[in-house]
C-alpha cells in the first residue's frame, strides 16, 4: 500500500511531470525548472518531496559549465508500481489529469494522437480489458531506455461510458 508520504508526493501535477522528465536521464534542478517553465526554488521544493518519498534519487554531484556544483536527479520508477488496492485517491487522479493537460499544452494539440472508444463489456470483460492494457503498459515501462530514441507519453483513462 502507498504510504502517506508517497500519496502526498503524487498529489501534484508538477511532481508527476518531474518524475516523467527524469525517467530516462537525470536532470538537475535548473534543467527541470527550465523544462517546466518554473522558478528553480519552486522546483527544488518539489524535487525534495520526491526524494523524501523515494521517487527521485540524487546522482553523484558534478560540475556545471561554469564550475558550479550540480546535482542531477533521476526517477526511481517506484511510482509506477504503487499499490492502490483501495482505489487511487482523488487528489492523485486530479494531479494525473492536470499533468497530462499541461504536457499536451506544452507539445501542442497537433502532436497528440487521440482516440475515443466506448465498449460494452460485463464486469469480467472489463477486468480482462484493464488487465491486458495494464500488462501491455507494464511491458513497455520495463524496457530499458535507448539513447537517441524519441520518448512517447501515454495517458489512459477508464470511465463509465453512458
Amino acid at each position: 500500500m502507498a504510504t502517506p508520504v508517497e500519496l502526498e508526493a503524487l498529489g501534484s501535477a508538477i511532481r508527476l511531470r518531474i518524475i516523467r522528465l527524469t525517467h530516462q536521464r537525470p536532470l538537475t534542478n535548473k534543467e527541470i525548472a527550465e523544462r517546466l517553465g518554473r522558478d528553480p526554488a519552486t522546483t527544488l521544493h518539489h524535487v525534495r518531496k520526491l526524494v523524501a518519498a523515494g521517487f527521485l534519487v540524487a546522482e553523484p554531484q558534478r560540475r556545471g559549465n561554469r564550475g558550479a556544483k550540480e546535482i542531477p536527479y533521476r526517477s526511481t520508477g517506484a511510482s509506477w508500481g504503487l499499490d492502490f488496492r483501495d482505489g487511487r485517491p482523488e487528489e492523485i487522479s486530479e494531479a494525473m489529469l492536470q499533468a497530462y493537460l499541461n504536457e499536451v499544452s506544452d507539445v501542442g494539440l497537433g502532436n497528440v494522437v487521440q482516440s475515443r472508444l466506448v465498449v460494452q463489456v460485463d464486469e469480467r470483460g472489463r477486468a480482462e480489458l484493464v488487465g491486458r492494457m495494464s500488462a501491455l503498459l507494464d511491458e513497455y515501462a520495463a524496457r530499458p531506455p535507448e539513447p537517441g530514441v524519441e520518448r512517447t507519453a501515454v495517458y489512459l483513462a477508464w470511465y463509465p461510458g453512458e
